[in-house]
């Protein structure tokens, strides 16, 4: 059985109120970079949905950069690490691998030669670093400032210049190889967040938390006027970016606006209005070829349109947190795929859940049916697209799963206690169980529930009308219940165990054992059956999925590492070809499975 993957859903940037967000532009104008979590995304700037994520490093990334070469990107995280690898290869090797400062990597630049890198950030004895990118060796010192350096530029013409930008409110001026500091500047009145040479090297600028924006001389560093007059932006300014023809820039402001600016008549051209909420500040910018990108406090990529700055051409959106369930939907024969994560969400319109969405599935009526540690569950009409709050099933205790039935059924297993749901209303609740249940599912039929517990054993309870009687009979597995599921036909009931074990059930032979399967070396914790019913996917901590046969457990398919360092949250299949993986790397993928 071969496998191959087809899509990568890629995450949105992870945003941080007041905090500014680098996005990477690559020097051929066709891709840009930003960080979430571990991961390093990739993505096409004139079709977003191709992406590809590097997820090698170990802690937080806070910033990539591309080389000029555009052979490769350098990226740094939370612990003052700096990796440098390929960009040619999928796999990404890794070329050399540096820690020039004790703490947050906050920015990177590289010289036009792509032969020496600026590394700035937080640190306990130095702010930045200066050095080959081949061999480490330091090129200059990057001093001058009391507090942490936000923001780092070269000058990509000789001769070089380095200037940095700092929270001690000073922004400082380099001159080198070696680099050696010449001057502060000492213009702004609070943090200031970003510096940028212009492309050609004439100018550079700085942007700061008080709302303005200067310009100096790029060769001497003097300082030779500022754009918007008093101030550039209402709000703090967290990044800017140069045109290609360093006629130009925009700006990303904490006021919920973008603006382009003449830099030679320091006026504003364009005013980008992105919004009245909150989640609107603009905190990241990046001009490349045509495209003009900006990220909002929530991690929404807009392309700006000059012709109309009040909408933007188009708006990327889609999970910034770790993703806890999936579950695929037909609608009118195309299969839309939907995850669940924490409150808001970008394809529906209201207020979700508050809290986290610990399990989603879809029942006959076309709803979403999803059940949140807000101790409800909710059912969201998937043609209509909205949350309503007729929708919403209160419960005693926190739900841990739901699973849909025919009849309009549900079946909730919370803290403590079953409780069965018919067409939205409470009908029957279990208390006293003697077990702690974990997982329950409601077969096809509709005539019976299995319900997975702390105790190593299934339950079954057969439904009778609006009850659930206890059948008095338990399958026993390995370990405690992790997730169990019927085949779509009702044939056989599949449970996965935390002692690693798979048990499949033949239910019309009394729930007999079919056949046991083994292969995770770590807990897994999701299982969905393929529309074959011949096979069924798990997922589990050890960060691998598996594709079983029922009926043979020595024919299986391994997709390792398939989200490199996180471990698997969901699987959801479209098709008897098609398996869907998610993870708390926030990203969605696609395979296609043959047998």
């Amino acid at each position: 059985m071969p496998y191959e993957l087809k899509r990568v859903f890629a995450s949105l940037p992870q945003m941080e109120r007041g905090v500014a967000k680098v996005i990477g532009g690559d020097p051929k104008g066709n891709n840009f970079l930003y960080t979430n979590g571990k991961c390093v995304i990739i993505r096409n700037i004139e079709n977003p949905a191709i992406a590809d994520i590097y997820t090698e490093h170990a802690h937080q990334v806070t910033v990539a950069k591309y080389a000029p070469s555009g052979f490769y990107i350098a990226s740094g995280d939370a612990s003052g690490k700096i990796r440098i690898w390929d960009t040619t290869q999928k796999e990404h090797m890794l070329k050399y691998e540096y820690t020039p400062i004790s703490g947050k990597v906050k920015d990177i630049a590289w010289t036009e030669d792509s032969k020496r890198i600026a590394v700035v950030g937080d640190g306990r004895e130095k702010f930045g670093a200066v050095f080959l990118w081949d061999s480490g060796s330091s090129v200059g010192e990057v001093s001058g400032h009391s507090k942490l350096i936000n923001s780092v530029d070269i000058r990509q013409k000789r001769p070089y210049r380095l200037a940095t930008a700092s929270d001690d409110t000073c922004a400082s001026f380099f001159e080198g190889p070696p680099f050696k500091f010449k001057f502060t500047l000492r213009d702004h009145s609070q943090f200031v967040n970003c510096i940028r040479f212009s492309p050609d090297g004439s100018r550079f600028v700085t942007a700061g938390a008080d709302g303005q924006i200067f310009i100096y001389d790029g060769t001497t560093g003097e300082r030779v006027g500022s754009l918007g007059g008093e101030k550039a932006h209402k709000g703090g300014i967290y990044a800017v970016s140069w045109s290609p023809d360093s006629s130009q820039l925009i700006s990303a402001s904490g006021d919920k606006t973008v603006k382009l600016w003449d830099v030679g008549a320091t006026t504003a051209v364009t005013t980008f209005n992105l919004g009245s909420d909150v989640t609107d500040q603009q905190l990241g910018c990046l001009w490349q070829k045509d495209h003009l990108l900006s990220i909002s406090l929530s991690g929404y990529i807009n392309y700006l349109d000059k012709n109309n700055p009040n909408r933007p051409i188009r708006t990327i959106k889609g999970h910034a947190k770790s993703i806890q369930c999936v579950t695929v939907h037909k609608n009118e024969g195309r299969p839309y795929i939907y995850s669940g994560k924490t409150g808001e969400n970008d394809c529906f319109s209201g207020k979700g859940h508050s809290n986290q969405v610990s399990k989603i599935v879809t029942d006959e009526a076309n709803e979403l049916v999803t059940c949140s540690m807000d101790d409800t569950l909710r059912y969201t009409s998937i043609s209509k697209k909205e949350y309503s709050a007729s929708d919403v099933v209160k419960m005693d205790f926190q739900p841990k799963s739901v699973s849909v039935g025919a009849g309009g059924l549900s079946l909730a297993v919370c803290i403590g206690q079953i409780v069965l749901v018919k067409d939205k209303k409470k009908v029957f609740t279990l208390d006293n169980l003697g077990y702690e249940a974990e997982v329950g599912v409601l077969h096809p039929g509709g005539t019976t529930a299995a319900v997975g517990g702390a105790d190593g054993k299934v339950h079954l309870y057969s439904v009778q009308g609006n009850t659930l009687k206890d059948e008095g009979k338990a399958l026993e597995v390995k370990g405690p219940i992790t997730d169990m599921a019927y085949s779509n036909d009702g044939a056989y009931l599949a449970a996965i165990d935390d002692k690693k074990v798979i048990t499949v059930f033949n239910v019309a032979d009394g729930y007999s054992v079919k056949n046991e399967f083994y292969g995770h070396h770590a807990k897994p914790v999701t299982l969905a059956w393929s529309p074959d019913n011949e096979h069924f996917a798990t997922g589990g901590m050890d960060m691998l999925v598996y594709v079983w046969t029922v009926s043979d457990p020595d024919q299986r398919l391994k997709i390792p590492d398939a989200h490199r360092l996180h471990h698997v949250s969901g699987l959801a299949w479209i098709d008897a070809h098609t398996l869907v993986t998610t993870s708390h790397d926030a990203s969605v993928k696609q395979w296609t499975i043959t047998y």
